[in-house]
Protein backbone atom coordinates (compact mmCIF):
# COMPACT_ATOMS: atom_id res chain seq x y z
CA UNK A 1 0.00 0.00 0.00
CA UNK A 2 1.17 3.51 -0.87
CA UNK A 3 0.50 6.37 1.53
CA UNK A 4 1.31 10.06 1.32
CA UNK A 5 0.48 11.89 4.54
CA UNK A 6 0.41 15.70 4.55
CA UNK A 7 3.32 15.79 2.10
CA UNK A 8 4.88 19.06 0.94
CA UNK A 9 7.64 19.56 -1.61
CA UNK A 10 8.99 22.68 -3.27
CA UNK A 11 11.75 23.92 -5.52
CA UNK A 12 13.33 27.39 -5.44
CA UNK A 13 10.72 28.73 -3.01
CA UNK A 14 7.89 27.39 -5.20
CA UNK A 15 5.60 24.87 -3.48
CA UNK A 16 4.88 22.03 -5.93
CA UNK A 17 2.98 19.83 -3.44
CA UNK A 18 1.04 21.43 -0.61
CA UNK A 19 -0.17 19.07 2.12
CA UNK A 20 -0.91 16.06 -0.10
CA UNK A 21 -2.82 13.10 1.37
CA UNK A 22 -3.13 10.07 -0.91
CA UNK A 23 -3.64 6.31 -0.63
CA UNK A 24 -3.16 3.65 -3.31
CA UNK A 25 -4.35 0.18 -2.38
CA UNK A 26 -2.11 -2.79 -3.06
CA UNK A 27 -2.71 -4.60 -6.35
CA UNK A 28 -4.57 -1.73 -8.01
CA UNK A 29 -3.88 0.54 -10.97
CA UNK A 30 -4.04 4.21 -10.01
CA UNK A 31 -4.05 7.21 -12.35
CA UNK A 32 -2.74 10.71 -11.63
CA UNK A 33 -4.55 13.47 -13.55
CA UNK A 34 -3.75 17.15 -13.73
CA UNK A 35 -2.45 19.97 -15.88
CA UNK A 36 1.25 20.57 -16.48
CA UNK A 37 2.96 21.53 -13.24
CA UNK A 38 0.19 20.12 -11.03
CA UNK A 39 2.68 17.87 -9.18
CA UNK A 40 2.08 14.46 -10.79
CA UNK A 41 5.72 13.75 -11.68
CA UNK A 42 6.89 15.05 -8.31
CA UNK A 43 4.66 12.51 -6.56
CA UNK A 44 6.18 9.69 -8.63
CA UNK A 45 9.71 10.86 -7.85
CA UNK A 46 8.88 10.96 -4.14
CA UNK A 47 7.45 7.44 -4.33
CA UNK A 48 10.56 6.17 -6.13
CA UNK A 49 12.88 7.78 -3.57
CA UNK A 50 14.51 10.20 -6.02
CA UNK A 51 13.17 13.19 -4.10
CA UNK A 52 12.76 13.65 -0.38
CA UNK A 53 9.68 15.43 0.92
CA UNK A 54 10.10 18.61 2.96
CA UNK A 55 7.44 17.52 5.44
CA UNK A 56 4.95 14.71 5.89
CA UNK A 57 5.42 11.00 5.21
CA UNK A 58 5.87 8.97 2.01
CA UNK A 59 5.27 5.32 2.86
CA UNK A 60 5.22 2.02 0.98
CA UNK A 61 3.81 -0.83 3.05
CA UNK A 62 4.32 1.29 6.15
CA UNK A 63 8.00 2.07 5.50
CA UNK A 64 9.60 5.34 4.48
CA UNK A 65 10.86 5.25 0.89
CA UNK A 66 13.67 7.81 0.83
CA UNK A 67 17.11 6.35 1.62
CA UNK A 68 15.60 2.87 2.01
CA UNK A 69 17.29 0.44 -0.43
CA UNK A 70 15.13 -2.53 0.58
CA UNK A 71 11.93 -0.70 -0.33
CA UNK A 72 13.47 0.71 -3.52
CA UNK A 73 14.18 -2.84 -4.74
CA UNK A 74 10.43 -3.35 -4.77
CA UNK A 75 9.77 -0.26 -6.93
CA UNK A 76 10.51 0.44 -10.61
CA UNK A 77 10.05 3.96 -11.98
CA UNK A 78 9.82 4.74 -15.69
CA UNK A 79 10.01 8.24 -17.15
CA UNK A 80 11.80 9.93 -20.05
CA UNK A 81 15.07 9.90 -18.12
CA UNK A 82 15.02 6.20 -17.19
CA UNK A 83 17.12 5.06 -20.14
CA UNK A 84 20.39 6.85 -19.45
CA UNK A 85 22.71 4.15 -20.74
CA UNK A 86 22.11 4.56 -24.45
CA UNK A 87 25.54 3.13 -25.24
CA UNK A 88 24.28 -0.16 -23.73
CA UNK A 89 22.76 -2.94 -25.77
CA UNK A 90 19.43 -4.29 -24.58
CA UNK A 91 21.28 -7.28 -23.16
CA UNK A 92 23.60 -4.98 -21.18
CA UNK A 93 20.61 -2.97 -19.94
CA UNK A 94 18.95 -6.19 -18.78
CA UNK A 95 22.09 -7.29 -16.92
CA UNK A 96 22.46 -3.87 -15.30
CA UNK A 97 18.97 -3.95 -13.78
CA UNK A 98 19.27 -7.65 -13.00
CA UNK A 99 22.02 -6.69 -10.55
CA UNK A 100 19.64 -4.43 -8.62
CA UNK A 101 16.45 -6.47 -8.59
CA UNK A 102 16.70 -9.92 -6.97
CA UNK A 103 13.43 -11.24 -8.48
CA UNK A 104 14.50 -10.57 -12.07
CA UNK A 105 13.15 -13.27 -14.42
CA UNK A 106 15.18 -14.19 -17.51
CA UNK A 107 12.29 -16.29 -18.83
CA UNK A 108 9.80 -13.44 -18.51
CA UNK A 109 12.24 -11.00 -20.11
CA UNK A 110 12.69 -13.27 -23.13
CA UNK A 111 8.96 -13.85 -23.52
CA UNK A 112 8.27 -10.12 -23.45
CA UNK A 113 11.21 -9.30 -25.72
CA UNK A 114 9.98 -11.81 -28.31
CA UNK A 115 6.50 -10.28 -28.10
CA UNK A 116 7.80 -6.85 -29.15
CA UNK A 117 10.59 -8.30 -31.32
CA UNK A 118 13.46 -6.17 -29.99
CA UNK A 119 17.07 -6.98 -30.94
CA UNK A 120 19.14 -8.09 -27.94
CA UNK A 121 22.58 -6.90 -29.05
CA UNK A 122 21.75 -3.64 -30.80
CA UNK A 123 22.75 -0.45 -28.95
CA UNK A 124 19.91 1.56 -27.47
CA UNK A 125 21.11 4.78 -29.12
CA UNK A 126 20.13 3.16 -32.44
CA UNK A 127 16.59 2.50 -31.17
CA UNK A 128 13.67 4.79 -31.94
CA UNK A 129 11.95 6.53 -29.02
CA UNK A 130 9.19 3.94 -29.12
CA UNK A 131 11.66 1.04 -29.14
CA UNK A 132 13.49 2.54 -26.14
CA UNK A 133 10.18 2.77 -24.32
CA UNK A 134 9.41 -0.87 -25.13
CA UNK A 135 12.88 -1.88 -23.92
CA UNK A 136 12.50 -0.26 -20.51
CA UNK A 137 8.92 -1.52 -20.04
CA UNK A 138 9.83 -5.17 -20.66
CA UNK A 139 12.91 -4.77 -18.43
CA UNK A 140 10.78 -3.25 -15.67
CA UNK A 141 8.21 -6.05 -15.85
CA UNK A 142 10.96 -8.69 -15.82
CA UNK A 143 12.29 -7.16 -12.57
CA UNK A 144 9.02 -8.37 -10.98
CA UNK A 145 8.79 -5.52 -8.50
CA UNK A 146 5.72 -5.05 -6.33
CA UNK A 147 5.26 -1.44 -7.48
CA UNK A 148 5.55 0.10 -10.95
CA UNK A 149 5.49 3.89 -11.42
CA UNK A 150 4.90 5.18 -14.95
CA UNK A 151 5.31 8.78 -16.07
CA UNK A 152 3.93 9.12 -19.62
CA UNK A 153 4.80 5.46 -20.15
CA UNK A 154 3.01 5.17 -23.50
CA UNK A 155 4.67 8.21 -25.04
CA UNK A 156 6.37 7.41 -28.35
CA UNK A 157 4.53 4.12 -28.93
CA UNK A 158 2.53 3.56 -32.10
CA UNK A 159 -1.14 2.50 -31.67
CA UNK A 160 -0.45 -1.23 -32.08
CA UNK A 161 2.43 -1.19 -29.62
CA UNK A 162 0.35 0.80 -27.12
CA UNK A 163 -2.18 -2.02 -27.09
CA UNK A 164 0.55 -4.65 -26.63
CA UNK A 165 2.25 -2.75 -23.78
CA UNK A 166 -1.08 -2.14 -22.02
CA UNK A 167 -1.82 -5.85 -22.31
CA UNK A 168 1.56 -6.62 -20.70
CA UNK A 169 0.77 -4.27 -17.81
CA UNK A 170 -2.70 -5.72 -17.26
CA UNK A 171 -1.33 -9.28 -17.33
CA UNK A 172 1.29 -8.37 -14.71
CA UNK A 173 -1.35 -6.75 -12.51
CA UNK A 174 -3.52 -9.86 -12.72
CA UNK A 175 -0.72 -12.46 -12.39
CA UNK A 176 1.09 -11.02 -9.37
CA UNK A 177 -1.03 -8.18 -7.97
CA UNK A 178 1.33 -5.54 -9.31
CA UNK A 179 0.50 -2.08 -7.95
CA UNK A 180 0.76 0.49 -10.73
CA UNK A 181 0.65 4.29 -10.55
CA UNK A 182 0.34 6.03 -13.91
CA UNK A 183 0.67 9.68 -14.81
CA UNK A 184 -0.41 10.43 -18.37
CA UNK A 185 -1.92 13.18 -20.49
CA UNK A 186 -3.65 10.45 -22.50
CA UNK A 187 -6.86 10.11 -20.50
CA UNK A 188 -8.14 7.32 -22.73
CA UNK A 189 -5.29 5.12 -21.53
CA UNK A 190 -5.88 6.05 -17.90
CA UNK A 191 -9.52 5.10 -18.44
CA UNK A 192 -8.59 1.74 -19.97
CA UNK A 193 -5.99 0.70 -17.39
CA UNK A 194 -6.78 2.35 -14.05
CA UNK A 195 -9.35 1.51 -11.39
CA UNK A 196 -8.97 4.72 -9.37
CA UNK A 197 -7.78 8.25 -10.12
CA UNK A 198 -6.76 11.44 -8.34
CA UNK A 199 -7.02 14.94 -9.80
CA UNK A 200 -4.26 17.37 -8.81
CA UNK A 201 -4.35 21.13 -9.20
CA UNK A 202 -1.75 23.61 -7.98
CA UNK A 203 -0.16 21.09 -5.65
CA UNK A 204 -3.37 19.88 -4.01
CA UNK A 205 -5.59 16.83 -4.41
CA UNK A 206 -9.00 17.91 -5.72
CA UNK A 207 -10.43 14.41 -5.46
CA UNK A 208 -9.25 10.81 -5.19
CA UNK A 209 -11.89 8.21 -6.06
CA UNK A 210 -12.51 4.99 -7.91
CA UNK A 211 -13.13 5.57 -11.61
CA UNK A 212 -16.72 4.34 -11.59
CA UNK A 213 -17.53 6.83 -8.83
CA UNK A 214 -15.92 9.66 -10.82
CA UNK A 215 -17.92 8.80 -13.92
CA UNK A 216 -21.13 8.31 -11.96
CA UNK A 217 -20.93 11.70 -10.27
CA UNK A 218 -20.86 14.10 -13.24
CA UNK A 219 -23.26 14.12 -16.19
CA UNK A 220 -24.12 15.85 -19.45
CA UNK A 221 -27.76 16.95 -19.60
CA UNK A 222 -29.77 18.06 -22.62
CA UNK A 223 -33.15 19.54 -21.77
CA UNK A 224 -36.08 21.52 -23.15
CA UNK A 225 -38.56 22.98 -20.68
CA UNK A 226 -42.32 23.48 -21.09
CA UNK A 227 -43.81 26.95 -20.63
CA UNK A 228 -47.33 28.36 -20.24
CA UNK A 229 -47.15 29.52 -23.86
CA UNK A 230 -47.05 26.39 -26.08
CA UNK A 231 -45.44 28.43 -28.83
CA UNK A 232 -42.52 29.55 -26.64
CA UNK A 233 -40.26 27.18 -24.65
CA UNK A 234 -39.49 28.22 -21.09
CA UNK A 235 -36.23 30.08 -20.50
CA UNK A 236 -34.15 29.63 -17.35
CA UNK A 237 -30.89 31.28 -16.39
CA UNK A 238 -28.04 29.29 -14.86
CA UNK A 239 -28.84 30.86 -11.50
CA UNK A 240 -32.48 29.74 -11.71
CA UNK A 241 -31.48 26.16 -12.48
CA UNK A 242 -28.85 26.20 -9.72
CA UNK A 243 -31.65 27.35 -7.41
CA UNK A 244 -33.17 23.87 -7.70
CA UNK A 245 -30.21 22.56 -5.70
CA UNK A 246 -28.32 21.13 -8.69
CA UNK A 247 -24.58 21.82 -8.88
CA UNK A 248 -24.08 23.01 -12.45
CA UNK A 249 -20.48 23.06 -13.66
CA UNK A 250 -21.20 24.23 -17.21
CA UNK A 251 -24.21 25.99 -18.77
CA UNK A 252 -25.02 26.58 -22.43
CA UNK A 253 -28.29 27.40 -24.18
CA UNK A 254 -28.79 26.92 -27.90
CA UNK A 255 -32.21 28.32 -28.83
CA UNK A 256 -34.59 26.18 -26.73
CA UNK A 257 -32.10 23.41 -25.87
CA UNK A 258 -30.10 23.54 -22.64
CA UNK A 259 -26.72 21.84 -22.49
CA UNK A 260 -25.67 21.37 -18.87
CA UNK A 261 -22.85 19.64 -17.03
CA UNK A 262 -24.01 18.78 -13.53
CA UNK A 263 -22.55 17.00 -10.54
CA UNK A 264 -24.57 14.59 -8.41
CA UNK A 265 -26.75 11.50 -8.44
CA UNK A 266 -28.70 11.02 -11.69
CA UNK A 267 -32.03 10.32 -10.01
CA UNK A 268 -31.63 13.29 -7.68
CA UNK A 269 -30.91 15.57 -10.65
CA UNK A 270 -34.05 14.33 -12.45
CA UNK A 271 -36.14 14.83 -9.32
CA UNK A 272 -34.90 18.41 -8.84
CA UNK A 273 -35.63 19.29 -12.48
CA UNK A 274 -39.19 17.86 -12.46
CA UNK A 275 -40.80 21.08 -11.13
CA UNK A 276 -39.38 22.90 -14.19
CA UNK A 277 -41.58 20.70 -16.45
CA UNK A 278 -38.98 19.28 -18.84
CA UNK A 279 -40.35 18.27 -22.24
CA UNK A 280 -37.02 16.65 -23.05
CA UNK A 281 -34.52 15.43 -20.47
CA UNK A 282 -31.60 13.34 -21.75
CA UNK A 283 -28.68 12.42 -19.52
CA UNK A 284 -25.59 11.38 -21.47
CA UNK A 285 -22.46 9.69 -20.08
CA UNK A 286 -19.23 11.70 -20.18
CA UNK A 287 -15.80 10.40 -21.13
CA UNK A 288 -12.96 10.76 -18.63
CA UNK A 289 -11.45 13.45 -20.85
CA UNK A 290 -14.68 15.46 -20.77
CA UNK A 291 -14.90 15.09 -16.99
CA UNK A 292 -11.31 16.32 -16.67
CA UNK A 293 -12.02 19.34 -18.89
CA UNK A 294 -15.08 20.43 -16.91
CA UNK A 295 -13.48 19.81 -13.51
CA UNK A 296 -10.53 21.96 -14.57
CA UNK A 297 -12.89 24.63 -15.94
CA UNK A 298 -14.51 24.88 -12.50
CA UNK A 299 -11.05 25.43 -11.02
CA UNK A 300 -10.50 28.33 -13.42
CA UNK A 301 -8.07 26.48 -15.67
CA UNK A 302 -8.08 27.32 -19.37
CA UNK A 303 -8.22 23.94 -21.08
CA UNK A 304 -6.89 25.47 -24.29
CA UNK A 305 -3.59 25.90 -22.46
CA UNK A 306 -3.26 22.11 -22.33
CA UNK A 307 -2.86 22.07 -26.08
CA UNK A 308 0.11 24.45 -26.05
Amino acid sequence: MIELKNVTKGFDNFKVLDGIDLEVQKGTAFGLLGSNGAGKSTILRLLSGIYKQESGEVLVDGESVYDNPEIKRRIFFIDDETIQFTSFTLEELKNYYKGFYPKFSEDLFERLRNTVNLPLRKKLNAFSKGMKRQAIVITALACQTDYLLLDEAFDGLDPTMRIIVKRMLVDAMIDRELTTVISSHNLKEINEVCESVALLHQGKIIFSRDLDSVKGNIHKIQAVFKSADPEMPQCYSKEELCGTGIEILHYEKNQSVYHLIARGDVEEIKKKLEPKNPLVLDIIPLSLEEIFIYEMEVLGYDYNALEK
